[in-house]
Order: C-alpha cells, then structure tokens, then sequence
C-alpha cells in the first residue's frame, strides 16, 4: 500500500485478508451527536466491483451505532458518476435497519467520474436555507483518486458554508487536491488505504465524525499559524441574546501566566454560530471561551483548546530545464534556512508510480532520470522543516518524444529519368506518422531548369519510385513523428542510360 505523508496508514502485515475478522459494530452511541452526513460514493468504470461491494460494506459499518433523524444524525447518498445522482436523502431513512438494507442495495452505476458536478451537488444538498439554524454537516467523500479534477471551487464553497470534509481514498494519486480539499487536522481526515484493508480505518474515521457532530461541542477549524475558525451549535433558543467570546495563549500550556489585556473579547448577535480569530501568534497555545448571555444572565458555555501552526515557508519558484527524452532538471527557490530537507515527488499523469528524491536543506536542484518518454509527469517538491511540518510546490512537466532516425537509404535506377528509393528505419517508434521525400524534379530533356519537390509518405512505406529526377540530384527521407522530424539520410542520382544501382 502506498503511503503519502500524513494520511500514511500502518497495515499489519500479520493481518491477512483470510484470516482477518470482520469488523464488528458496536452497540449504538446513545444521543452523543446531531449533524448531517452526506456521503460523496465513486460509483464510475475506474471502481471495480470488488471495490464497490467493499465501500458499501464499510459504509454499514461505519454508520452502525448512530441513531437517526430528525435532531440526531440524518445521512445522505450522491452517487459519483457522468450524471451524478442523489441514491438517498436526508430524511429518507430514521431506522438504521432501513438504512443498513438500502446502503447494500445501492447499484454501481459506472460512467465517468465527475466529481466537480458531484461536489457541487453536494453543495446545494449542504447549503442551509435562509432564516434557518445550520446543523453540524459532514462531507465523506470516497474516491478512487484517479482524474479527481478541478474541483477547488465547490469545494471552498463548502468551506465557507462551513461543512466538514472528510475523505477516503483507495488509489495513490490526487493527495495534494484531496490535502487541500480535508477539514484539519489532515491525519484524522484523510486516508489512503486499499479497498480489502478499508475495514482497519472504520473506528477511527468514525470518532473524527463524532468529535465533529458532537452535540454542545465548541469545534476549532482550519487552524493557520495566524487564525482559526470557531463553530458551534446553537446554545440560545431562537436567536435572543447574545455571544461573548473569550480567547487568548492558555496559561499552562505557554508559560507561567497570561499577561493581563492579552486575552481578547468578541461580543457576537445570538443567531451567530461561527467566528474567526485573527492576528494569532504561529506555534501559540490558546484557550477559548463561549458565553451565552439571555435576560436572566449568562448560561453555561463551552470552552475549547487549540494551538496554532509554526510558521511554515516553502519556495516560491519551482522550475523545469533541459527536459529529455528519459531525464527532466528541477530547480526551485529560494533556499530557505529553517528547512531540513527537501522531498521531490515525482510520477507520470494521471496515474503511476510515484518516485522520491530526498535532498538536504541546501540543496535547490535535482535531475530526474529514468522517466518515460513523451510524458507528462507531476513534480512536487516539499519543503520539510525540523518541526515536521511541510509546505508543497508543484509543476507539471513533458519529457520529449524519441526520434529515430534512418539505418538505411538506397537509390535504384527503374529507368532514364526514374529512380527506386528504399529505405530502412531503426526501429518502428511508438510516435511515427510516416515519412518526408525530397528531390529535384527535372529529367533528361530538360537539363537547364529543375524545381524541388517533396512527397509525404503514410509510416508502413519503406519505398517509393521518383520520375523525372534531374541528373545528379540530392534524394532526402527523414521519418516524421507525432512532434517533430527525426535524422535523414540523403543520397544522390547519378543518371545513366542503363539502369544500375547507385550508393
């Protein structure tokens, strides 16, 4: 299994498929969580069966303890295909019995995997009407990782409408869109597995779901190394009243004592559920409070801690030079010095072995070998600092097409102005198109003048016959390819009354 940098998962290698039990759903989490949950599922071509009856295994699962409905957890379906479509929604099913039958009863449904129209779906199912309070919602996206496309837009608009993504992912491609596309902390939301060992994520998929639906839960979101969002169910009935929120470095975990004027106050309308807290401190420990205030007074809040990232750079330029047929060059910069290293990724688009350079922190350049020629491929290059976080840059990349030339050129006489041209190529490349003839058109009567003429010729000839060449002309072949022309070879006539070969 491949592992990509925080969503790597340990499998046991003493865990076989024979002889590993399955996963047995414990008993019903009782009135621990209210939120929706839509499940984004890949039902494209590029799934397989297999791997399809596994999702829908896992999913029974993975949603056995919670209890459904209205004011505890609704789930939703979209199905990933050409057209994709709503398999169930919301209110469909409040029984798990109901639920469990219909998750297994779901058809793979093949085509393209669209998942920009999926998403923004999605969007639409999550959106909260206006005038309405919004329940915690959740987004379980899973995806084969193949051709996962622009999907950036739908997917910052559920950001913003403030939806939890989650996403499982059985291929080895797509990290950097699906990384960008996960709720934080990334290890808790995103995963790489195999569909025959998906059963070895279910608990703990499962517990970053509660820790996100959780009823009376203050959650921290999208945590930088300067801000944080804050989220919360509504704690005051119908609107009235209103918010104080507190928040400033915790006292014991940054030092001895918080400065007095460090801690900050928001006062927030009562339909408010969500805040931003800007102008943190990077790698800072801090501790919120929410205080719901109502006519009589406060009313017990929630509390919350957090700490923000370090401060994190990465290189600004990545660029590729003296690309080959077999070999591309990478450089970025600048060098920064509180990087330890540098990792290159690198693999053929859409999908491949992806292949690691590891470099020190001083090092701003590297040449990739070996590669396939006429290729797209994928580089990223990750900045590693001593704190273990890590900043990527990617570019894309085409290594060149291979042009064999010619191995043989031979001209024939056929007659007074008439010449048989073979030819014999070094190999059949992959590329070939077919093959470029030049000579000098003329012939014996009419010595004083000639003009050039050329003949394209489909890539299964290897000879041809020129009529009325002029005496002593130049005879050209060079085979032609997808992108350019490879190496000739010429030779020239020499006319004679009687035919003979000429070299």
């Amino acid at each position: 299994m491949k592992c990509l940098g925080a969503a790597c998962l340990v499998v046991l290698s003493a865990c076989l498929q024979s002889t590993c039990p399955q996963n047995t759903a414990p008993g019903p989490v009782l009135d621990c969580c209210e939120g929706d949950i839509l499940i984004l599922l890949d039902s494209s071509g590029s799934v397989s069966s297999y791997e399809f009856s596994n999702l829908l295994h896992f999913l029974v699962d993975l949603l056995h303890p919670f209890l459904l409905g209205r004011g505890q957890v609704r789930v939703g379906l979209v199905q990933v295909h050409t057209k994709p479509k709503v398999e169930f929604g919301f209110d469909t099913y409040n029984t798990q019995q109901a639920l469990q039958g219909a998750l297994l009863g779901t058809r793979q449904l093949h085509g393209e995997t669209n998942n920009e129209g999926a998403l923004l779906l999605a969007q639409r199912l999550l959106e909260t009407p206006p005038g309405h309070e919004a329940p915690p919602r959740v987004l379980l996206w899973l995806t084969d990782g193949v051709e996962l496309g622009n999907v950036d837009r739908p997917i910052a608009a559920l950001h913003q409408e403030g939806v939890s993504v989650l996403a499982v992912s059985m291929g080895h491609s797509g990290y950097q869109v699906l990384r960008k596309a996960v709720t934080p902390p990334i290890e808790a939301h995103l995963h790489f597995v195999d569909a025959e060992d998906i059963s070895i994520i279910t608990e703990d998929l499962r517990e970053a779901i509660i820790e996100l639906i959780r009823a009376e839960h203050l959650q921290v979101r999208d945590v930088t190394s300067h801000s944080a969002i804050l989220q919360w169910r509504p704690l005051l009935i119908g609107g009235l009243g209103r918010y104080e929120l507190r928040y400033g470095p915790d006292m014991l975990a940054s030092g001895p004592g918080m400065e007095q004027g460090r801690i900050r106050t928001l006062s927030l309308p009562g339909e408010h559920t969500w805040a931003q807290l800007p102008d943190l401190q990077p790698n800072t420990a801090y501790r919120t409070w929410l205080i719901p205030h109502t006519e009589q007074g406060a009313i017990t809040g929630l509390t919350a801690n957090f700490r923000t990232l370090p401060d994190v750079l990465t290189p600004t330029t990545v660029s590729v030079s003296e690309s080959g047929p077999d070999q591309v060059h990478v450089s970025w910069g600048p060098l920064l010095a509180q990087v330890h290293q540098y990792r290159v990724e690198y693999g053929p688009i859409p999908h491949g072995d992806v292949r690691t350079v590891i470099l020190t922190g001083r090092e701003n350049n590297t040449l990739l070998t070996q590669l396939q020629p006429d290729t797209h491929y994928l580089i990223t290059v990750i900045a590693v600092h001593a704190s273990g976080q890590e900043r990527a840059m990617s570019v894309r990349a085409c290594t060149q097409e291979v042009l064999p030339g010619l191995a043989d050129l031979q001209l024939t006489s056929v007659g007074l102005d008439s010449v048989k041209v073979d030819w014999r190529a070094w190999s059949e490349g992959v590329g070939l198109q077919g093959y470029w003839v030049r000579w000098e058109e003329g012939g014996q009567s009419s010595s004083s003048s000639s003009s050039s003429s050329s003949r394209y010729l489909p890539a299964h000839s290897l000879s041809t016959i020129l009529k009325r060449v002029s005496p002593a002309s130049r005879v050209c072949v060079s085979p032609v390819y997808r992108t350019a022309r490879g190496e000739g070879l010429c030779c020239t006539v020499h006319t004679h009354t009687v035919p003979a070969p000429w070299e």
